[in-house]
């Protein structure tokens, strides 16, 4: 049996206040976007997704990006998806949703083989997720050298998450930026969470490889690229995290990567996921 993800008002309603969504009917019957973002988070499609809750805060960080249901947005290197199990059924039928992975043609095996061919992997993986679920937002997936020119100055909104760091490491940073401006309407967003180096890490910390950047960095870089800095927010914010790990973020939940001492990784597991900057960019005629 095919179920509606959002059939009845009455099931926001039952959603449990830890979600962190408040806010009231506006009317009889009518589902706020906040309790429709419910309902998406407390969704069984979202079980293995959900122990991440409490450190990415998704139901803030889309609001803080200002995302509504009905929306079309790029969703650049999705990767697992877990941004795309959330935005696909929030978006709705009236939304479209799109992951966008980098031009990898002059990139490494790996990234040739990690995010190549989005067209045609990515959409049909996607469908997977939501099998039995209706009143979802189509998916489409490209990368960033076969995109269809149909769309540039279509897109409402476009998130990084987490992925600038690869970006830089990789010298891609303005060529892809580039596309997303072209992609954005005039009065687009651009939504990046990225993990926060201190202000006074050494240079050869900052290069990339160890997945976290400098605040000042970001916003600089970005804003070369043809946006501008609307906003700041410290939804994603973790003070724990001192930002020095030897062999980079990857060290910190949900990864733990090279840590086999177990007092050692119970000291990162209460550190939990990295500090992340969160930001918001406007598009720049």
């Amino acid at each position: 049996m095919r179920r509606p993800l959002f059939a009845l008002a009455a099931l926001a309603l039952s959603v449990p206040l830890a979600v962190g969504i408040h806010a009231p009917l506006e009317a009889k019957d009518k589902v706020t976007d906040g309790q429709a973002m419910a309902v998406v988070l407390a969704n069984p499609a979202r079980d293995g997704d959900r122990v991440r809750d409490q450190y990415r805060h998704p139901a803030e960080t889309l609001a803080f990006f200002k995302i509504r249901p009905g929306m079309t947005v790029v969703d650049y290197m999705p990767s697992g998806g877990w941004y795309t199990r959330v935005l696909v059924p929030y978006l709705g039928e009236k939304g479209r949703y799109i992951g966008l992975n980098p031009d990898v043609r002059n990139l490494g095996d790996n990234w040739k083989k990690n995010y190549s061919d989005a067209h045609d992997t990515f959409p049909a993986k996607a469908q997977g997720w939501f099998a039995g679920m209706t009143g979802l937002a189509p998916i489409d997936a490209w990368n960033s050298n076969d995109l269809p020119g149909d769309l540039n100055g279509k897109v409402d909104r476009v998130i990084v998450m987490r992925e600038v760091h690869n970006l830089w490491r990789q010298d891609i940073m303005r060529k892809e930026l580039t596309v997303l401006h072209g992609l954005l309407k005039d009065d687009g967003l651009l939504g990046i969470e990225e993990h926060r180096a201190k202000d006074k890490s050494p240079v050869a910390y900052l290069d990339g490889s160890k997945g976290y950047m400098r605040q000042q960095d970001v916003i600089a870089l970005v804003e070369a690229c043809g946006f501008v800095l609307v906003g700041k927010s410290e939804i994603n914010a973790n003070k724990k995290d001192p930002a020095n790990h030897a062999r980079g973020v990857w060290m910190l939940p949900p990864n733990l990567s090279g840590v086999t001492d177990p007092v050692e990784k119970a000291r990162l597991t209460v550190v939990g996921e990295s500090d992340r900057m969160t930001l918001l960019f406007r598009k720049r005629k």
